[in-house]
């Protein structure tokens, strides 16, 4: 009912963020259709979710398949891929060769653009990114749809990554840097993130997985006057654990990052699963 009412809420600022394994595991239409919708303002997610989501715009393709086959172990089939050139996100399987394509697409579409202007904020890089996306989706014609970076780029809605470093995008973003004078600063997020906070007259956040997303998305809210007033997550992780990726939204309430009489709930289940489910179910009510 939350997740309704925040999202058809006209005035309210919505921010997502997305964690874990979301585009090899096929949410990258699910979450591209939400902003190019106008359902999302701003969208906080791995570096590894923009590899993946690059990678399928660009015409690469995730695989799903087995943990493991037949009568080899675990590692048996894993040492097999390693020599394949295979890599493995459990049951989904990415060959090697992808992201030598996505490296290339890097260097020829992305970086050169950015490196005119030296060091720019991460928030830049992730809006060139959507934009190479877009263009040479369109431009080589490919099946896939574009994804998540291309939509935001399109809509005009700001794409945060706090820790674009852990990731083949951050490798490759470093790398590019030893050789110019491209580099990112990572403060540089920080003003526009918390003035988009700060000027909203009603705010929601829609928090698929933990980690670092969710954490950098709700203590937005601690440098603002406000905090926020929907909350809606999805985490498979216990509280009891003490962790940030389990914790509660009503332990946010403690923290000054959800308003007291905020309306939140948090969803226990497997995100591949509830947020499609969520998401179809909030848009047939509000459309």
């Amino acid at each position: 009912m939350y997740k309704r009412q925040m999202l058809a809420d006209d005035d309210c600022t919505v921010f997502m963020s997305l964690a874990g394994a979301m585009v090899p595991t096929g949410m990258r239409k699910v979450v591209s259709d939400l902003i190019r919708d106008g359902y999302v303002d701003a969208l906080v997610t791995t570096g590894a979710n923009l590899t993946h989501d690059a990678i399928e715009a660009i015409g690469g393709k995730h695989h799903h398949g087995a943990e493991h086959h037949g009568e080899k172990t675990e590692r048996e089939h894993d040492e097999t891929l390693r020599d394949e050139e295979v890599d493995r996100i459990y049951n989904v399987y990415l060959p090697q060769e992808h992201f030598a394509l996505f490296e290339s697409h890097l260097r020829s579409e992305v970086f050169p653009a950015l490196e005119e202007e030296g060091t720019v904020s991460i928030a830049d890089l992730c809006r060139e990114l959507g934009r190479a996306n877009s263009e040479v989706n369109d431009r080589e014609g490919i099946d896939e749809d574009a994804g998540v970076a291309a939509a935001a780029y399109e809509a005009d809605v700001p794409i945060y990554c706090p820790a674009v470093q852990d990731s083949v995008l951050g490798l490759q973003a470093w790398m590019y840097s030893q050789t110019s004078s491209f580099s990112l600063d990572a403060l540089a997020d920080m003003t526009p993130l918390t003035d988009l906070a700060y000027d909203a007259d009603t705010a929601g956040c829609l928090l698929v997985g933990g980690g670092v997303p969710k954490n950098f998305t709700l203590q937005t809210m601690l440098v603002t006057p406000g905090a926020y007033d929907y909350g809606v997550q999805i985490t498979m992780d216990p509280s009891a654990t003490g962790g940030l990726s389990g914790a509660t939204l009503d332990e946010a309430r403690s923290w000054g990052k959800l308003e007291k009489d905020a309306r939140n709930t948090t969803v226990l289940g497997d995100a591949t699963i509830m947020l499609p489910l969520l998401v179809a179910a909030a848009r047939e009510r509000i459309e």
